[in-house]
């Protein structure tokens, strides 16, 4: 009976166990999900569980003591060491700080868990290196730095220059995967477009020749040393190396009708003229060949003919005003002398600031009316 009560409460466990894994596998995103169940290399694999299980290590090292007897304290911790309480401390969280392959960590744990066991109490004295002896030595996944291949034979010298392809791992065939700039099977030539720029015989550099060096690379920096020049530059003699050749000089026509030709190193570029513009040298509507329909010639510039004419009927709309506020003045002043000072002083504000406030827009870039004070002072003394 007491054997049936502990096989139920078992079962229960378990089955709560799942559960509980099933809703904190909700909790997770799609790209959380793929990069859990994502498959690693076997090395790779190998080496992620290491990290994981050095990392419990490293949790449960209990550095620190309590205080009080020293020595009893130094001799509980040599025995927790490599205790089996220890080690399922250290397996309850193993593989949980992995994100990308922790399915296929839980999954080799669970295959070599004897031999994590069998490290953890019985080698990791002798064999401190838990990568080397699993990985390396016991599942023959992994090779040492600089060694590749089922034989974990020895890479080719880079001269740090370049990678072994397959270092550390039972894959790859040895040779050397140069870096930018690099070449040669061990990686110890400038590579085409780059020059040797320092070798003091253990340490090469090589840089990238300069922008207007043709196929054939350069000798040296700068566009003097080029051996032959791209498109867009041309072998000079004074001064002598590839020179920019100015295409907008050069070529009758580079660009299309209504564009203006602007020179770039090795190239150009056409942009569209100012709008006001029927052909144009240049940006703005001031470097037009001749002024588009609507627009006329003025101080140099294509002015929009619609818009000269709607300042017009402004500055005349705001003459006529003017007028009329002085009409209105003088017609007050005609029953009340005293009235009509205080409403010609408004009006002369009035006036001053709206003339003071125009230019001040004008000399930020507006348009600055056009406003004969002459013919404003006319009328005035005419209504007068």
């Amino acid at each position: 009976m007491c054997g049936v009560r502990m096989l139920h409460l078992l079962s229960v466990l378990l089955l709560l166990g799942i559960n509980c894994g099933v809703v904190k596998g909700f909790d997770k995103s799609p790209q959380e999900q793929k990069e859990k169940s994502s498959k690693l290399p076997p090395c790779k694999s190998c080496t992620v569980l290491v990290e994981s299980f050095k990392l419990g290590l490293d949790k449960t090292s209990r550095g620190k003591h309590a205080g009080g007897d020293a020595a009893w304290e130094e001799e509980k911790l040599r025995s927790y060491k490599t205790s089996e309480v220890r080690l399922v401390e250290v397996q309850e969280h193993l593989c949980s700080d992995v994100r990308r392959g922790q399915d296929q960590c839980h999954t080799m744990a669970n295959d070599h868990e004897h031999l994590l066991e069998d490290w953890f109490l019985h080698k990791q004295t002798d064999m401190p290196n838990l990568h080397a002896w699993l990985c390396i030595e016991q599942l023959k996944v992994c090779c040492p730095d600089d060694h590749y291949g089922p034989e974990c034979k020895q890479c080719t010298d880079c001269n740090g220059n370049g990678k072994c392809k397959g270092s550390g791992t039972r894959k790859g065939n040895g040779k050397c995967a140069c870096d930018a700039g690099f070449t040669g099977d061990n990686c110890n030539t400038c590579a085409d477009n780059y020059y040797e720029a320092y070798n003091d015989g253990k340490k090469m550099l090589c840089s990238t020749c300069h922008r207007s060096c043709g196929d054939t690379g350069c000798t040296g920096a700068g566009p003097k040393a080029c051996r032959n020049c791209k498109e867009g530059w041309i072998m000079g003699t004074d001064p002598a190396g590839c020179q920019d050749i100015n295409e907008c000089l050069v070529q009758k026509r580079p660009c299309h009708p209504n564009q203006f030709c602007v020179n770039d190193e090795g190239t150009f570029s056409c942009l569209e003229c100012d709008r006001s513009c029927d052909g144009c040298d240049g940006d703005g509507p001031d470097m037009c060949k001749k002024c588009s329909t609507g627009y006329t010639l003025k101080d140099g510039k294509c002015l929009d003919e619609s818009s000269d004419q709607r300042d017009q009927f402004v500055n005349i709309t705001r003459l006529l005003t003017y007028f009329g506020l002085c009409i209105a003045t003088c017609v007050i002043f005609q029953s009340s002398t005293h009235i009509a000072y205080i409403v010609g002083a408004a009006v002369a504000i009035y006036i001053a600031a709206s003339e003071y406030w125009l230019s001040s827009t004008a000399s930020q870039g507006a348009a600055k009316p056009q406003f004969d004070t002459k013919q404003l002072e006319d009328l005035i003394m005419k209504s007068l």
